[in-house]
């Protein structure tokens, strides 16, 4: 199945999180160093005994750097099409009455199983 390509995409591979890793990658250790977050998770010893720019930041950089990834993660979404959200409505509409129904019928069911065994 191809693909689809997202709005504001330009050339294949230009996102960090578009590198493909083998899973000899993996299994070997080869990108953990490069994966890992910086500043995260511990003192400057585990990270080599040197701070960077990154990590004397603090306060407002996080959130505005927030809002920027939730910006950027939203711009990669495939919006579904009008006629797309009124289907997938109708059909989630439609499970959740015939479920519904089910759940219900069994309980009543089961209620008067119970009050036929045990008496009122």
């Amino acid at each position: 199945m191809a693909e689809r390509k997202r709005p504001g995409d330009d050339a294949a591979g230009d996102r960090p999180e578009d590198e493909a890793y083998t899973d000899s990658d993996l299994q070997d250790g080869a990108i953990a160093a490069a994966d890992e977050p910086e500043g995260r998770g511990g003192d400057k010893a585990e990270s080599g005994g040197v701070a960077t720019k990154r990590e004397g930041r603090r306060g407002g950089n996080r959130i505005g750097g927030f809002f920027r990834e939730v910006v950027s993660e939203l711009r990669k979404v495939i919006w579904p099409t009008r006629k797309e959200l009124l289907t997938y409505t109708g059909v989630v509409i439609a499970f959740v009455t015939v479920m519904t129904t089910i759940v219900a019928l069994l309980d009543y069911g089961f209620g008067k199983a119970i009050l036929a065994t045990f008496g009122n």
